[in-house]
């Protein structure tokens, strides 16, 4: 990039009461940082009570997501008062944060912030359950690889929890553990330093555990990681993530433990960048800062589209919903009689809204009896995206209009 390209900035100013970004917008190629004013945010549905609130002040920006990750709006925006904004352009990105670092490393912290509160909601509504991360519990992660016999892996999780929690009252078991399992490993994966930049994994070789402290993240250069969680006694795949991809940054911005574990597929090379170098590196690098908030945004979209998607209260809704996130996603055009083949069929659909299979069986046969779907070499086909988009919107409608009804009911009361 050349030394003397300059940011050509836009300055935009808007009314009070005016609406900067409505939601649903398609097409964003802008965000906005704001100068002087406040914005309210809001959504159609407020999925959950967000903790960083919905005003924003001078300093605060909004329309990342949509803009970084090319999809449609996932909120309004709304001038409170007098509002003068900043107008950055997609294709501005790299050069704003060659010369202002410190606007990448706020959105990026501020992002992982976002996202692990969503991830949290997630596991929450979606498991009856959350369990905040905490070192402690790499104890029962090393009980639950032993008992898969799974050896390399509780060796690792046993041998980090006695690092960070040697007080804890499983601490002589953990280490009667490790002696039992110690003839039976690979221990030069334990013994071997991994320093620098470049990091090299064997294949199954466990990265990272969910809830083990970590300062740094990394980027794939060879091979392909499996992110997993350990979720009612039974280990999730969450993502296979390929060369290209970043992982690990929620810990390194927030100090906190991992949220999943990562486990090498294959064998593969890294790009470890730990706290002391990231902010060097985003300023040096830009493609780095604009990639990793490109990732955040995506992440953002998909993670709010899930929690909009388990609070459809009719399950055939959520069916419906699912299919047009995966076409979004892909960033297939949604127009009349236009079809699509997904590249799975209806029990990898059921596992993915997370129904027992007896029940999304069921689901499956009803959502057949519309004639726009069909199975077609074990897979599900719409012939009619435009059908599939009216379907998840009666369903949201729905949705909507009991809450408002009930809204009322509780005001009258």
């Amino acid at each position: 990039m050349a030394n003397g390209e300059q940011v050509q900035l836009s300055i935009l100013q808007f009314k009070r009461q005016s609406y900067i970004n409505v939601e649903g917008k398609r097409d964003a190629s802008r965000f906005y940082i704001i100068k002087q004013g406040q914005v309210q945010i809001s959504k159609e549905s407020e999925i959950i009570e967000e903790d960083t609130g919905n005003i924003l002040y001078p300093g605060d920006f909004f329309g990342v997501v949509s803009c970084m990750s090319n999809h449609a709006s996932i909120e309004s925006a709304k001038a409170l008062t007098d509002v003068t904004v900043i107008c950055v352009y997609r294709d501005q990105f790299g050069i704003l944060l060659q010369k202002y670092a410190a606007i990448a490393i706020k959105i990026i912290k501020s992002f992982s912030h976002k996202l692990r509160y969503f991830d949290s909601a997630i596991t929450r509504l979606s498991f009856k359950g959350n369990v905040e991360e905490n070192p402690k519990y790499l104890y029962q992660i090393g009980d639950y690889y032993l008992k898969k016999k799974q050896l390399n892996h509780a060796f690792h999780a046993f041998k980090v929890f006695i690092q960070y929690c040697p007080g804890d009252e499983n601490i002589a078991n953990a280490k009667k553990l490790m002696l039992k399992i110690q003839p039976h490993i690979k221990e030069e994966q334990f013994s071997k330093k991994q320093e620098g930049f470049n990091r090299q994994y064997r294949d199954n070789e466990l990265i990272f555990a969910e809830h083990q402290p970590g300062s740094v993240l990394y980027i794939i250069q060879k091979g392909r990681i499996k992110i997993t969680k350990i979720v009612n006694n039974n280990e999730v795949l969450l993502a296979v993530l390929k060369p290209g991809d970043i992982f690990g940054e929620m810990a390194l911005l927030e100090d906190k433990p991992r949220t999943a574990s990562a486990i090498s597929f294959g064998d593969s090379e890294l790009l470890a960048v730990g706290k002391d170098n990231f902010a060097i590196m985003v300023k040096t690098n830009p493609q780095l800062g604009t990639k990793l908030i490109t990732l955040l945004s995506e992440r953002i979209w998909k993670a709010y589209r899930q929690l909009a998607n388990i609070l459809i209260s009719d399950p055939l809704g959520r069916l419906y919903d699912t299919l047009l996130t995966v076409v979004e996603e892909n960033r297939i055009p949604v127009s009349h009689n236009e079809g699509y083949t997904f590249d799975f069929g209806p029990e990898e659909l059921i596992k993915m809204v997370g129904f027992p299979q007896d029940k999304g069986n069921l689901l499956m046969q009803k959502l057949f009896e519309n004639k726009k779907f069909k199975l077609q070499d074990k897979k599900i086909v719409v012939t009619d995206l435009e059908e599939l988009a009216k379907q998840v919107e009666f369903y949201k409608k729905m949705d909507l209009l009991e809450r408002k009804r009930q809204k009322s009911a509780a005001q009258k009361e």
